[in-house]
């Protein structure tokens, strides 16, 4: 089993069969991930870093575990004390990286196209793990299975996505994914939040919280960049809360078979209420168990899913 493409840079470019693929991948890669021995010799030998322009922690995180599951070597390029702090190009990084004998590279990059631009400039894999305001494909990869995995499959499954769509990558990615595999996605946002030609791309915009909610399976809550706010975007998170906040009120009368999501990490009291995010319809704990198995499955895949 291999996939169709050298690089996983956005759903934007990938089969519904490559996406299928992964997902049945996933499904195997989670019983490792859950049980008691987490080892497997699949990438013995192989080396994946991750090389991350911007901060994060669970993505990292998941990534590197992906890889010490699966036998491989992990490292991890920490951008501030390394040669790019000195003015090392983008290319000329990964260059040295896979002259180092980098099998995988994943990069995480404010600006969008990145991943593409080194994609093009190397022999090695290149993985998105997030670029801009473009693309975050695993983090939609693991949504998708986890909607997929509860409901048993995507096909005509109702999602909304609520919250900043404007400068989410997740919300961009989730919408190339499930519309591909038969999903329909709403979404409700802030005016100010909204990119214009959203639409485009398969979703409906809802001008309530009530109409993007009614009838889905799904509910997905983004996370609100509180440095935004500076920006004036919206008047305030009591403002955005009131409006745009989940809580029990707004899905009292819903399926009781719903699912809530996030990406994470959520801002309490703020996007959705304590007691949902710990309710029994949330899947947040769920999403980053089956991140790391999602991963784990790109990685298999990308070195062409045989054991060494």
């Amino acid at each position: 089993m291999k996939l169709a493409v050298k690089d996983v840079l956005g759903l934007e470019y990938m089969t519904p069969q490559d996406i299928e693929l992964i997902l049945n991948t996933a499904k195997d890669m989670k019983k490792i991930v859950t049980g008691r021995m987490k080892r497997v010799n699949y990438l013995q030998g192989r080396t994946v870093i991750t090389l991350f322009y911007e901060n994060s922690t669970r993505t990292r995180v998941s990534f590197e575990l992906a890889a010490k599951y699966m036998g491989a070597h992990a490292v991890n390029v920490s951008v501030g004390v390394s040669s790019v702090a000195k003015g090392e190009t983008l290319i000329d990084t990964g260059r040295t990286l896979e002259a180092m004998g980098a099998d995988i590279i994943v990069i995480r990059h404010s600006q969008a196209g990145a991943p593409n631009l080194l994609a093009k400039n190397i022999k090695a894999s290149v993985v998105n793990a997030g670029d801009g305001m473009h693309e975050h494909p695993t983090q939609a990869l693991l949504d998708m299975y986890t909607m997929r995995e509860y409901f048993g499959t995507l096909k005509g499954l109702k999602v909304a996505i609520i919250g900043d769509i404007y400068h989410s990558r997740v919300a961009r990615s989730n919408i190339f994914g499930l519309t591909k595999m038969g999903a329909s996605v709403k979404l409700y946002a802030p005016s100010t939040l909204v990119p214009p030609g959203i639409e485009k791309l398969g979703a409906k915009l809802c001008s309530s919280i009530e109409e993007a909610v009614d009838g889905c399976d799904v509910v997905m809550s983004l996370r609100i960049q509180m440095e935004r706010q500076k920006k004036a975007l919206f008047p305030s998170a009591n403002e955005y809360t009131r409006f745009f906040g989940l809580n029990p009120e707004r899905i009292v009368n819903l399926n009781d078979n719903i699912i809530l999501m996030h990406p994470g990490p959520v801002n309490r009291g703020i996007e959705m209420t304590s007691n949902l995010i710990d309710g029994k319809n949330s899947m947040i704990n769920q999403q980053v168990t089956n991140g790391v198995a999602v991963r784990m499955a790109l990685l298999y895949l990308l070195t062409g899913g045989q054991s060494q």
